[in-house]
């Protein structure tokens, strides 16, 4: 198994579209760990640590994000893998 991390700013419209609920949803049945929040520019910040294929997958939803949300742009930036999450959370 070879793990990942990565740090994901999603620009578009993000917010009040439930894009962070849906990602929890769609991290936890990836077996994603890591959070989700807003940023005051408008963006959706994320943290995504796993299994290589299961975070490209995640990242493969953040793409399109849920029915209502509009991705104009997926910032994607490689971090070193620290296993530090035991969950995924929205934070606020």
């Amino acid at each position: 198994m070879l793990n990942q991390r990565v740090r994901i700013f999603v620009t578009g419209r993000v917010q009040g579209v439930f894009f962070r609920q849906s990602l929890k949803i769609i991290a936890k049945k990836n077996n994603i760990f890591g959070w989700v929040k807003n940023l005051e520019d408008g963006r959706v910040e994320s943290v995504l640590e796993g299994d290589k294929e299961n975070v490209g997958e995640t990242i493969e939803w953040i793409h399109n994000g849920p029915a209502n949300a509009i991705v104009d742009d997926v910032e994607i930036h490689t971090e070193e893998f620290t296993a530090e999450f035991s969950k995924f959370d929205v934070l606020y």
